[in-house]
Order: structure tokens, then C-alpha cells, then sequence
């Protein structure tokens, strides 16, 4: 990884990241929360680091997640069942 001058990575990782832990947050459900109410399918779930929410990717037709994070300004997903990566929505970054 290429260390600029000031010492920071070209690479580094968002504060968000940092600043959460995934193994202190359990998801609320074990579905998406909303499309259970509405009565649709999704592609894949994502749940909320700092609230539990579980939601649908952006890839279903509800959009969950990202609308939970509109909603509450919560800004780090982890995707599920394996939580194989992290999305901040602000920085708009993986982990």
C-alpha cells in the first residue's frame, strides 16, 4: 500500500469502520423487517451496525437498507448471513 508523506494510506479506511464493532450488534430479525410487513421477496440481507435493522440489498426490489439509512443516518451495513464486508453509505466504501 502506497504511504503518502503525511503517512496516510491512498488506501485508508472510513471512520465509520473504525468506530463500530459488528460482534456488539445482533440482528433484530432474521428477514428483512419491511418486506415481511409488505409481503415481498428480496435478493439479499444486510443489517444495520448500529440498530440491528436487517433489511434488502439494493439489488431488492424494497431497497431496505439503504432506506434505513436515509431514514436514520446510521451509516455502516455488514452483509448477511456471513458478514463477508461492511458498506458505509456516507463515505460510499467497503471494508
Amino acid at each position: 500500500m502506497k504511504q503518502f508523506e503525511n503517512g496516510s494510506n491512498d488506501n485508508k479506511s472510513c471512520k465509520h469502520f473504525v468506530d463500530i464493532d459488528e460482534n456488539k450488534v445482533s440482528p433484530r430479525t432474521s428477514t428483512c423487517e419491511e418486506c415481511e410487513r409488505e409481503g415481498t421477496n428480496w435478493v439479499a440481507l444486510r443489517m444495520c451496525l448500529e440498530c440491528g435493522h436487517v433489511g434488502c440489498c439494493d439489488s431488492s426490489i424494497g431497497l431496505h437498507a439503504t432506506k434505513h439509512f436515509n431514514q436514520t443516518g446510521h451509516p455502516v451495513m455488514i452483509a448477511l448471513p456471513n458478514k463477508s464486508w461492511k458498506w458505509c453509505y456516507i463515505h460510499k466504501q467497503y471494508s
